[in-house]
């Protein structure tokens, strides 16, 4: 990697959970997360983390404490981290996602 590129194909998949798999790049408390969401993921609890994303493709639906809303390729997501803005990532049967998220540790 040079100081300018992030050289994800060279950066090794790490299976966090069933049904995820993540790579990711970080520097001093900033990190870029590649993420792919199987239709066998399943999140258990409510997410309270925020998150800024980009959908590079695929679609998912997140349900916001009973209020769901779909992305797809070419959708954004800012999600602040409080507890009103709680989720869950439900990818449907024969689906997945592939986002990137930019985080701050």
């Amino acid at each position: 990697m040079n100081k300018y590129r992030i050289d994800f194909k060279n950066i090794e998949w790490e299976t966090p959970d069933k049904g995820v798999k993540q790579k990711i790049f970080s520097k001093g408390n900033q990190s870029v997360r590649l993420l792919r969401f199987y239709d066998d993921f399943i999140e258990e609890n409510w997410c309270t983390k925020g998150h800024i994303g980009f959908v590079l493709d695929g679609e998912m639906t997140i349900d916001f404490n009973g209020k769901t809303l779909r992305y797809k390729k070419g959708d954004g997501l800012w999600i602040e981290s409080i507890e009103d803005n709680k989720h869950k990532a439900i990818i449907a049967k024969g689906t997945f996602v592939e986002l990137i998220f930019f985080e701050k540790e």
